[in-house]
């Protein structure tokens, strides 16, 4: 999915950066995700920086500071709301394909009655 800086209409926003499709130049679609191409041009730089000794992720909360994590609460919490959101639309296209509640439950693991009651509503 590709969008225009120009764009009135705030489509989607990048699953990294939180930046909608309006603020960005494009916006390419994932399975459930979406990333900008501010984002594609930082992990080309990160890769393109990387050593060879580096093998494994480091991690990012190791000096993390509590101003740090209250910064990042409402990003993570805006993320998973649009993650939630995602999935119930993946799960009212299964069921609008003909999906059953227990062949829902499967994919998700969880029972068919979880999955009938955190979705069904959406009916």
């Amino acid at each position: 999915m590709g969008s225009t800086a120009d764009s009135q209409t705030v489509i989607a926003t990048c699953s990294f950066c939180s930046k909608p499709n309006t603020e960005v130049g494009t916006l390419i679609a994932g399975l459930g995700v979406f990333i900008c191409d501010l984002c594609v041009d930082e992990c080309l730089a990160v890769i393109a920086d990387r050593s060879a000794a580096v093998s494994q992720i480091g991690a990012w909360d190791a000096d993390l500071t509590l101003e740090d994590a209250l910064t990042y609460l409402r990003p993570v919490a805006e993320a998973t709301t649009r993650a939630d959101r995602s999935l119930a639309s993946w799960v009212a296209r299964a069921r609008a394909l003909g999906a059953t509640w227990d062949q829902i439950g499967e994919a998700l693991n969880c029972s068919r009655q979880a999955a009938w009651e955190r979705f069904s509503v959406q009916e």
